[in-house]
């Protein structure tokens, strides 16, 4: 793909899905999709978003998902699994919204009928409290994937809010770039372009400056966010970072991790190897799924992204085209070993490795049960990194009784798991108030998970157990 201002990353090809219906007109749609050009948008300023090769913004009665879904301003496919049922979400935000991409010479992302890639969500509340959201999509999602997830309740709460596909989504993703690491190393890049830009925008469409900006996001969006703090503190007032994908050059990583669970998917490892690379004993329950839904796939297509030499074949120039094919493993990756990889293999990783050398202060929440990216060769290992990288005094990290990697598995498990998502919503109030309060957050502990109660829409992160 390819930066603005011409900075060359990469060139891709990435298997997405359009999103059904017309774009927005520009400025207002109050034909279509639910638009309005009632009092809220009088006297609205032509916003521009820096940098931007296109982008169209229109006035809406809402912009949380209870108002536009059905419309072209979300797509509830890409949230699929994130959230429990029943999660209680608010509503009746007005506000702008301006859809758009930056320069790329990527055409995979499909949301819009644009076949861009670099497309982002920005929504602007009318009653605005003086912050911005900053987020990217977790795992191979796009844009809109954490609507329900991060951004409703921020909007609520006021603040401005930015989301970015990373430039690069679907199962094909690491066909993206010139070189091994490029496909992850641009949704830093992305990130980063995205929060410069959000915040001119705020500035132009409010007069001022956003007062605080903060960063966050789920899976790969927790590593964007821990990522960001590490290597741009100066962009951001702090973060809340929901089980961030790990990469370090030596590992652990899902690179070391998710070989055994293959080889357990294909008879070739037993249960005392998948313990010894991290998996929880408890969680076993999970490993079915998990087995069909994520570890074929996932390993495969992250081992492309950086290490394109083992097994060229598979994944090969295509992840798949059908569901069956998608997911399907590659046998060769039960065997597959990082360690013993060559240099320029490490090297590609090295580019987008976490330090643990955070410059603001972060909330790191993690499930007990992850069958993905299981906690202890994960949260677990990236907190002893912050500590030793002497910025353990910015970190605070809470296991999440019974939690684990989607919080829709808990629909099908009421009885051992509970949803991240209240205890996430309750660490983005904990940051804020560690931020701009000075309230200092409790102790990293366990939060357990009650025996009754609405565990879908309730937690605190009051005091509980030591971490394990």
């Amino acid at each position: 793909m390819r930066m603005s201002r011409g900075v060359p990353l990469c060139a891709a090809a990435v298997l997405a899905l359009a999103l059904a219906g017309p774009a927005p007109n520009e400025a207002s749609a109050a034909s279509g999709g639910g638009a309005s050009s009632g009092r809220h948008c009088a006297g609205q300023k032509a916003v521009r978003v820096p940098g931007a090769a296109f982008q169209r913004r229109a006035c809406l009665p809402d912009l949380t998902t209870a108002g536009l879904a059905g419309t072209p301003y979300t797509d509830s496919a890409d949230q699929a699994g994130l959230t429990a049922k029943g999660t209680s979400s608010p509503s009746d935000v007005p506000g702008t919204q301006i859809d758009g991409y930056f320069p790329d010479d990527s055409h995979f992302n499909a949301t819009h009928g644009w076949d861009h890639d670099a497309q982002f969500v920005i929504r602007l509340p009318d009653h605005w409290n003086g912050g911005l959201v900053v987020t990217g999509a977790p795992g191979t999602r796009k844009q809109y994937a954490t609507d329900v997830a991060i951004s409703d309740q921020v909007l609520a709460q006021g603040y401005a809010y930015a989301a970015t596909d990373k430039g690069n989504s679907g199962s094909d993703f690491y066909r993206d770039g010139d070189r091994p690491g490029d496909a992850v190393a641009e949704w830093n890049a992305r990130t980063t372009q995205l929060t410069r830009a959000a915040r001119r925008t705020v500035t132009q469409h409010y007069g001022r400056a956003p007062r605080r900006t903060y960063m966050t996001g789920i899976s790969n969006g927790g590593y964007l966010t821990r990522w960001q703090l590490e290597n741009h503190p100066e962009l951001y007032d702090g973060g809340v970072d929901w089980e961030g994908a790990l990469w370090t050059r030596g590992g652990p990583s899902l690179l070391t991790s998710l070989p055994v669970a293959v080889a357990h998917s294909l008879g070739t490892a037993g249960d005392d190897e998948m313990y010894e690379a991290g998996f929880a004993r408890g969680s076993e329950f999970l490993w079915p799924y998990h087995e069909k839904a994520y570890w074929g796939v996932t390993q495969k297509i992250y081992r492309a992204a950086f290490d394109p030499s083992y097994d060229p074949d598979c994944p090969g120039a295509s992840a798949g085209s059908t569901v069956e094919q998608i997911l399907a493993p590659c046998a060769s990756d039960a065997a597959y070993d990082y360690g013993s990889r060559p240099a320029s293999v490490h090297r590609a990783v090295a580019r987008v490795a976490l330090t643990g050398r955070i410059g603001k202060p972060l909330i790191t929440l993690h499930g007990t049960l992850d069958a993905l990216l299981p906690e202890a060769a994960d949260s677990d290992v990236y907190a002893r990194m912050v500590d030793g990288s002497g910025r353990g005094r910015l970190h605070h990290y809470y296991s999440i009784e019974g939690g684990t990697h989607v919080d829709g598995l808990y629909d099908t498990f009421p009885d051992r798991l509970r949803p991240i998502l209240p205890c996430y919503r309750s660490a983005f109030g904990t940051l804020t108030a560690w931020v701009e309060k000075g309230v200092r957050p409790p102790a990293d502990h366990t939060v357990g998970r009650p025996a009754s109660g609405d565990l879908v829409n309730s937690c605190s992160l009051g005091a509980g157990a030591p971490r394990r």
